[in-house]
């Protein structure tokens, strides 16, 4: 009476694979062969053949018998790929897996990768100034064409030829007084400067 087969994990049990076992009346490895390592061995097979005939590779010919070369060595690299697994998946599954992710847009919209020629959005320029409305004045360079309504007692100095900008400004102490308006044309620069 044959012992009880010990099962350890039921990963084994259920990783089907198809193998071939027996050649009509011709037993084969008692594991059987691996129909991936077959397929593996005939797609390697025809590279070798047709790498043999190509100039870069023809060199071989003379210095590895043909056996060695078109059948021995496909077959040996067959034999180490259907063995090989990467991350618990066969060669060709993670051969695959890693070409795709190496070829895949790594901008992503949505979750969807962004079509090749798409550019990035970018929000449109946004002019923030302040109003005044503080207990002091901040430092900012403003670029016209646009207006300034000023509200704090304030030195003015400006350039006629223009230095860092056309219009400084100085804030002096005191309460708010009588509102100004600055008017700047295209491409005039004010400056508040706070010391």
């Amino acid at each position: 009476m044959s012992p009880p087969l010990e099962v350890r994990s039921f990963r084994s049990v259920f990783a089907l694979e198809r193998r071939i076992y027996r050649l009509d009346t011709l037993r084969l490895n008692p594991s059987g062969i691996p129909l991936r390592g077959i397929a593996y061995a005939a797609a390697l097979v025809v590279v070798a053949l047709a790498a043999g005939a190509l100039p870069p590779t023809a060199w071989l010919d003379p210095v590895i018998p043909w056996y060695v070369r078109d059948l021995g060595m496909p077959v040996s690299a067959a034999t180490l790929l259907g063995a090989l697994r990467i991350e618990g998946r066969p060669f060709h599954l993670a051969a695959r897996a890693l070409l795709g992710h190496r070829l895949a847009r790594r901008r992503l919209d949505a979750l969807a990768p962004l079509p090749l020629h798409a550019g990035c959005w970018r929000p449109p320029p946004i002019l923030c100034i302040p109003d005044g409305s503080d207990a002091r004045f901040r430092s900012l360079r403003y670029r016209g064409p646009g207006a300034v309504l000023v509200h704090h007692p304030h030195l003015r100095a400006e350039w006629s030829p223009p230095r860092r900008a056309d219009i400084t400004l100085h804030p002096l102490a005191g309460e708010r007084g009588r509102a100004t308006v600055l008017e700047l044309a295209p491409g005039a620069v004010l400056e508040v400067r706070t010391s």
